[in-house]
């Protein structure tokens, strides 16, 4: 059996760090090898993810050690933040090649799923989702694998988790990113949680996405049947130790 907590990048590790800066998140591979959030910021004050603030600098370490950043205050939108837990270094598009997954939020349009890569030395935005369309509003990812198994690795994420519940899932096409399917009625964090919950499991019948339900009381596995999102109920109370149990197959 295998299981992936989600929101540890899929099984990448937190290098240590001091207390003022934030934890490198490592994964293997090739391309990006480790990535941060730097520069906190009160000029989006949503304050979601409890005492964890918005950042304005994403900061990535490639292969020999190199670091590079991103500012997004000398960017086409200024006004943006990073609003996310922490990054996901993760072949997001199946090149072989690491990327960073994270949240990225406009003050007017709230948030969308954005990737960033580095291309010829320089760590650009590769593709993102559409701003959800109003201030202070989130999402918060929850899958990044081949889920409905045709060889294309395909994105998820939860948007408005605390208000509209609705899993969506996004896969590659020509010119970026399309929605492929959603599913209401699921969440994965609270207002001021400062972990998303669940994640991508694989139990031995494919790959399935843990989630809560909309009244964060039962957990929920939801995977492809044929071309659609199937929810089957967990026996297993929302909880930590819930979780813990669910990614674990057990």
């Amino acid at each position: 059996m295998r299981a992936a907590v989600f929101i540890a990048a899929l099984g990448a590790t937190l290098a240590t760090a001091s207390a003022a800066e934030e934890a490198w998140v490592t994964a293997p591979g090739t391309g990006i090898a480790a990535a941060r959030f730097e520069v906190p910021d009160d000029s989006y004050p949503h304050r979601i993810m409890g005492t964890i603030p918005e950042r304005r600098v994403l900061a990535v370490r490639d292969a020999k050690g190199t670091e590079h950043r991103i500012d997004l205050r000398e960017g086409p939108d200024p006004a943006h933040v990073f609003e996310d837990i922490a990054p996901r270094v993760v072949d997001a598009d199946g090149d072989g090649q690491n990327d960073v997954v994270l949240v990225e939020s406009s003050p007017r349009h709230g948030a969308q799923l954005a990737v960033y890569t580095l291309r010829q030395g320089r760590l650009v935005k590769s593709a993102a989702t559409p701003h959800i369309g109003a201030r202070f509003r989130w999402l918060a990812p929850a899958a990044i694998s081949d889920l409905n198994g045709d060889g294309v690795t395909d994105i998820a994420y939860v948007e408005t988790p605390h208000l509209g519940k609705t899993l969506r899932v996004w896969s590659w096409a020509p010119g970026g990113l399309t929605q492929i399917a959603s599913l209401r009625g699921v969440t994965n964090h609270r207002i001021g949680d400062e972990v998303i919950w669940g994640g991508l499991r694989d139990c031995g019948h494919g790959p399935e996405i843990v989630l809560a339900d909309a009244g964060f009381h039962i957990l929920v596995a939801v995977a492809y049947d044929d071309d659609r999102l199937a929810l089957r109920t967990l026996d297993i109370d929302a909880t930590a130790d819930g979780f813990d149990r669910a990614m674990a197959c057990r």
